[in-house]
């Protein structure tokens, strides 16, 4: 019996099953689409994901009607928490959303696949390197993909930065507006609380050929996490330059700010 069959047995409920078995997502006979994602991946991801998703952060969701139960959408999140935890909870929430699941693709940095078993096992459960060929096809294959235009910037910022949006990408933008696609703007708080950090070792960072080095507790906090997905976003017309894609980029900034202001305004403390 291979890994991911005892994975399965040891792990899948029915519970699980026929969430995955509901959500409209088209797949080869073997169970794959043309970018990794697998059915029977998906299934093992999603149970290991359920209790910390239910039990250990507590995720609450605001929002989950915004969520287009079929076409082409830009997810767009901030990031933080060292790990992609994040992504995870986001991808969760809306696979098992009951107004219209969806399972969404997230893009990742690139070192990501170079860990060993990593890779592959993320590349079964949606995730993508975050090139913007890929986004472009996947989109045009009607999918909702993840994007955090933050990058590394935002998930390995210290704990004394935590919910001050980083530096944001504009690539998401030129796509948004080539590609005729809705952004939904998410805010998710609780995560930079998961690992907070307080610095990075550059030195350790160089060593080991990674982006970064956080210092951080070598466990995650069981912070309460909330999210909160707000209205589509819609952005037409022709890409005159750099100036009005800022502007808008920045239209996108400030809504997921509003998000993280709200959902930091309603909580009483780190795990509450």
């Amino acid at each position: 019996m291979g890994l991911k069959a005892l994975l399965r047995n040891q792990f899948v409920t029915p519970e699980i099953e026929a969430a995955v078995n509901r959500i409209p997502k088209p797949v080869g006979s073997f169970g794959y689409d043309p970018w990794g994602y697998n059915v029977e991946g998906v299934k093992v991801w999603m149970s290991v994901i359920k209790p910390l998703y239910e039990h250990y952060f507590r995720v609450s969701t605001d929002g989950l009607e915004n969520i287009p139960s079929l076409g082409r959408v830009l997810v767009v999140a901030n990031h933080g928490g060292q790990l992609p935890v994040d992504g995870a909870l986001i991808g969760y929430s809306m696979a098992t959303n009951e107004l219209g699941p969806r399972a969404p693709r997230i893009m990742i940095e690139r070192w990501v696949p170079t860990l060993p078993f990593v890779g592959n096992a993320m590349n079964e459960a949606g995730a993508v390197i975050g090139d913007p060929e890929n986004c472009v096809k996947m989109l045009r294959n009607e999918e909702a993909v993840i994007v955090f235009p933050e990058g590394l910037r935002g998930a390995t910022k210290p704990y004394r930065k935590a919910y001050q949006l980083q530096r944001f990408g504009t690539g998401f933008m030129h796509i948004a507006i080539k590609e005729k696609c809705p952004i939904l703007p998410v805010g998710v708080i609780g995560c930079e609380e998961i690992m907070p950090s307080v610095g990075n070792f550059k030195p350790l960072a160089s060593l080991l050929n990674a982006p970064a080095m956080p210092m951080v507790l070598p466990f995650l906090m069981p912070a309460r996490v909330r999210i909160k997905f707000g209205e589509l976003m819609h952005f037409d017309g022709e890409i005159t330059n750099e100036l009005d894609i800022a502007a808008k980029v920045n239209q996108v900034k400030k809504q997921i700010d509003r998000l993280l202001k709200t959902g930091l305004e309603e909580r009483e403390g780190w795990f509450r």
